[in-house]
């Protein structure tokens, strides 16, 4: 019946392989290898490259879940002035219509298309076409086409239905003149854009870039040019596609869309599916609270830092626009402004890499759009031991080397427990496998002959199981760490190594780590039916195949893990004498 057992629990191990590498494969935008993908829906026709995005503000107070309302008369305002502004750590394109951000390159980060190595040293061999390896800054946000859009977007309500309408991220807006580029030794360089009147309002919208820092400082000042007191509203919001990458080899991604968060509701992230299907509750209004889009090792968030700005009563909105675009906004409501009168709103718009320390220091719960998965409450206290090991080794591959000691140093004894119940196991098992060619007639003595001998010599057939089983959520938890980390990102460790989250581009690490799991296997005991111990041969070789695309951080910390395990699994066989034996 055991035997029975194992080899459906095997074969089931087997598929769940193959489901797995046939994911990891749709993740690389390659087709699958046995099964064939899921056919999406047709989506709505996308609009010609460089098309008006659709044009909305936010929905009106009583339909936050709902579509956006739209702005007609100016649906169609052609596209303004481009502007670009470099500093130390972007590249930004801010359009006139609206001063939307419209572009925005990280220049301190960047994306390549392959790393070299030995699939492209085979192919120039063999004469084969190998692509240029383009390196170039990550694009956080753009405004190219339908499907690539992301951007940030402001502008003004009005809160009264009375027709008019206020200066929003469709006006034409002009931009002051002044310096565009931050010059060597300049620590802060200031853009400013103005409106023309709408609506008896003049809008003044002004970006304060910072040397180092990828908190943007937006100040919003809106002026009555009218003869008459005016009421409006000021909203802060995203727009970005709603497509999401493929899961990972484990059928997992770090989460991609919208988040908000207030002190009462807290984290809250929101599915571009929910709010296509008008399924989502957005938090009450609230004097706290940022809105924020997220996606894997980079996020963008509207904050309200200022002193005076800090306890302004917001509310929260999200919106399904049409062709696969979402938005996601913060409505603040500004003073009744008498005639000749203006009112400044001080706001930060934070667009960087997801680093929880600098993101903590930002805004409360900032921090939690780092994904680490169900196992949150594991993840982050490794990923704060792995950053103070990092403090003290100056390098994230030998941090993960000593977050795994640690880690094992931790789990001796359990698997101490679980090494010594196998190495008895392997001690029997000349025993069990003579009964067993005994016995194959009578499968019920078999069964109880086999039970016997495990009472007489002690030995708890799943002693081995429970104490790695314990350890597993610590893996997915770890595993998590080394997925959402952006610190992994292009993070060298020795030679060869110069990109911890990509694959090992000459397949070393994986073949070490083949050898590791082959050599573990030989430590184990062998079962008795024939089928099992080939499956336990092939199931190293099977699971190595994987391996390759795996992130090279990731093989690094199996095979430190499998290197542990050999030595702790040869003490205690060799200790109990069954070092070598079948």
């Amino acid at each position: 019946m055991n035997d029975i057992r194992r080899t459906i629990l095997w074969v089931i191990f087997g598929f769940s392989l193959v489901l797995l590498w046939d994911q990891w494969q749709v993740y690389n935008g390659n087709k699958p290898t046995f099964l064939n993908a899921p056919t999406k829906p047709a989506a709505t026709q996308p609009a010609a490259p460089g098309a008006p995005a659709p044009s909305a503000v936010p929905a009106a107070a009583g339909n936050a879940g709902g579509n956006a309302t739209a702005v007609p008369a100016q649906a169609t305002a052609p596209a303004g002035e481009k502007v670009t502004v470099s500093t130390d750590v972007f590249k930004a394109t801010i359009d006139a219509q609206g001063a939307t951000l419209s572009q925005l390159e990280l220049r301190k980060y960047v994306d390549q298309t392959n790393n070299g190595g030995l699939i492209e040293t085979f192919k120039k061999m063999f004469g084969m076409p190998v692509p240029p390896n383009e390196i170039k800054d990550v694009t956080l946000m753009e405004d190219n086409s339908p499907a690539t859009r992301y951007v940030a977007q402001t502008g003004l309500l009005n809160p009264v239905d009375t027709g008019d309408r206020f200066p929003n991220h469709l006006s034409q807006m002009t931009a002051k003149p002044g310096p565009r580029e931050m010059a060597d030794g300049q620590n802060t360089l200031e853009v400013v854009f103005e409106s023309q009147p709408v609506g008896g309002l003049k809008y003044v919208k002004t970006y304060l870039f910072t040397r180092g820092d990828y908190s943007i400082r937006v100040k919003h000042q809106v002026v009555n040019t009218s003869d008459q007191p005016r009421d409006a509203q000021l909203y802060l919001q995203f727009v970005r596609h709603g497509t999401v990458a493929s899961s990972t080899m484990f059928g997992t991604n770090t989460f991609t869309g919208p988040a908000l968060y207030t002190e009462e509701k807290k984290f809250h992230k929101v599915d571009f599916k929910d709010i296509e299907k008008k399924k989502v509750e957005v938090p009450p209004p609230a004097s706290n609270g940022w809105i924020a889009m997220v996606q894997h090792y980079f996020v963008s968030a509207w904050l309200l830092n200022a002193p005076d700005s800090k306890d302004l009563k917001r509310e929260f909105r999200v919106a399904d626009l049409g062709n696969n675009q979402f938005s996601v906004a913060m409505v603040l409501p500004l003073n009744k402004l008498a005639p000749g009168a203006s009112q400044t709103i001080d706001t930060d718009l934070f667009a960087g890499p997801e680093e929880e320390k600098k993101l903590e220091a930002l805004a409360p719960g900032l921090e939690l759009v780092k994904d680490y998965g169900i196992f949150a409450i594991i993840s982050k206290p490794l990923y704060w031991l792995l950053n103070q090991l990092h403090n003290l080794l100056g390098n994230w591959g030998w941090s993960i080397v000593a977050l795994v000691v640690l880690l094992k140093a931790a789990f001796y004894w359990l698997n101490a427990k679980a090494y010594a119940s196998m190495a008895k196991m392997k001690a029997i098992s000349p025993k069990i496998t003579e009964m067993r060619e005994r016995m194959k007639d009578k499968p019920q003595e078999m069964q109880q002959e086999m039970m016997r001998i495990y009472r007489e010599e002690k030995v708890n057939p799943m002693g081995g199981c429970f104490p790695i089983m314990i350890q597993i959520p610590v893996f997915i938890a770890l595993y998590w760490v080394l997925l959402s980390s952006v610190e992994m990102r292009h993070a060298p460790w020795i030679g060869w190594i110069h990109d911890l989250s990509a694959p090992d581009p000459w397949f070393i690490l994986p073949v070490v780590m083949t050898a590791t799991s082959l050599f573990q296997t030989w430590l184990n005991p062998t079962p008795p039916d024939p089928m099992q111990a080939r499956l336990m041969w092939i199931m190293p070789l099977a699971f190595s195949v994987m391996f390759i695309f795996f992130p090279a951080g990731l093989v690094l910390y199996w095979i430190t893990n499998n290197s542990l395990s050999i030595l702790q699994q040869w003490f205690i066989n060799k200790r109990l004498g069954v070092l070598g034996k079948k």
